[in-house]
């Protein structure tokens, strides 16, 4: 029994190296492997953590401390986990937009649900892990976005009262945020390998929009380079924030321990979460804003309602690139916008930015079929 399993492993482990690829794959396509190495990052940086990680509130920020000056490379391990989620996000939002790009969604839409998932999963581990810390921006954060789901009709407020396991964020609210914490990141591992599967059914796509089998080659031993490249590049870029600039991307309201009773001059989340924290924010009405945050994630879902035989590359669309381009330059400008104070003129910026963001994305599903009839 344990040959057989032992051969099947083996088996897989050829098919995935053997893996036919498009030679005209760029770096874009290095995205992938490279979220697959800082995943492996934070867990065991993750897991080192958890050893010294007290989730008791009146001890919590203490124990931060004690991993930071007495715990041996305490210190780059936390830096390591803390900066690693921003480069993790970082590298999320070039694979997403690889693949909005290339049109991914409608060439291969189970892999792109499932990924979409994954974004989804990484984005909720991310909060939880921001609140652990429990210094001013992770108290006031947390309770700031848990309250949001007091804005849904009827059953709002007694499932905000759940989530927290009090009548306030506190005790029991550390210790289930510390536990889902630790265990989201396999559920991430395990839709990763979904995602690996249903890719590896059609292989990757590539720049020219060419979904047949010619032109191939081996994923080894030509594109195990360029990752292990890529690996080098982005551990290089990782080690240097780490040793240079580790609180660069943190929030200085962090350095100082929860309190309930002073409120925070100006509360925002970590910078990847800032684009739907300005789209939240642009909305007048509480559930307007808590439905238009959800759909700013829940519209990836939705491309893929364009039909495959519509799919085309685009990189021979002048159209589809001015969308695309558009949307991206709303993204970043949304990303702005949400760490600027809550006043004018930011917040009516904020309002026409919103209404792009969501309508370039209709006109991502919408232009292949017109741009099929005009060609």
């Amino acid at each position: 029994m344990m040959y057989l399993l032992h051969l099947c492993i083996l088996l897989k482990i050829r098919d995935l190296i053997n893996l036919p690829s498009p030679m005209s794959i760029s770096i874009w396509w290095n995205g992938g492997s490279i979220l697959g190495m800082l995943l492996v990052l934070q867990i065991l940086t993750g897991f080192f953590l958890s050893m010294h990680y007290t989730s008791d509130i009146s001890n919590t920020f203490f124990s931060i401390v004690h991993i930071m000056r007495d715990v041996p490379m305490g210190w780059e391990f936390r830096f390591l986990h803390a900066n690693g989620a921003s480069f993790f996000f970082l590298f999320i939002y070039f694979h997403i937009g690889r693949g909005l790009y290339y049109q991914s969604y409608l060439t291969q839409p189970r892999t792109w649900m499932v990924g979409v998932t994954i974004f989804l999963v990484s984005m909720a581990t991310a909060f939880l892990g921001y609140v652990l810390p429990w210094g001013q921006m992770s108290f006031w954060g947390a309770t700031v976005i848990t309250n949001l789901m007091s804005a849904i009709p009827y059953f709002g407020p007694s499932l905000v009262e759940w989530i927290w396991g009090s009548f306030s964020v506190g005790q029991p609210t550390l210790t289930r945020f510390f536990s889902l914490h630790f265990i989201l990141p396999f559920l991430i591992v395990v839709l990763s390998a979904v995602h690996l599967i249903f890719l590896h059914e059609k292989g990757s796509s590539n720049p020219l929009g060419d979904l047949n089998h010619s032109g191939k080659i081996p994923f080894n031993p030509y594109f195990t380079w360029k990752d292990f490249v890529g690996f080098i590049l982005v551990f290089f870029f990782v080690c240097f924030i780490v040793f240079f600039f580790p609180n660069v991307l943190g929030d200085p309201e962090n350095f100082s321990m929860a309190n309930f009773k002073v409120t925070p001059t100006h509360i925002q989340p970590e910078w990847y979460f800032l684009f739907a924290y300005a789209i939240l924010r642009s909305i007048p009405s509480k559930l307007g804003g808590v439905i238009a945050l959800a759909m700013s994630i829940f519209i990836l879902y939705f491309l893929p309602v364009g039909m495959f035989k519509y799919s085309f590359s685009g990189s021979f669309c002048f159209v589809f690139q001015l969308i695309y381009w558009i949307l991206i330059s709303m993204f970043i400008l949304l990303t702005w916008l949400g760490a600027c104070p809550i006043e004018e003129p930011y917040m009516t910026l904020a309002v026409p930015c919103t209404f792009l963001y969501f309508f370039l994305f209709v006109l991502l599903i919408i232009i292949p079929i017109f741009w099929k009839k005009i060609v």
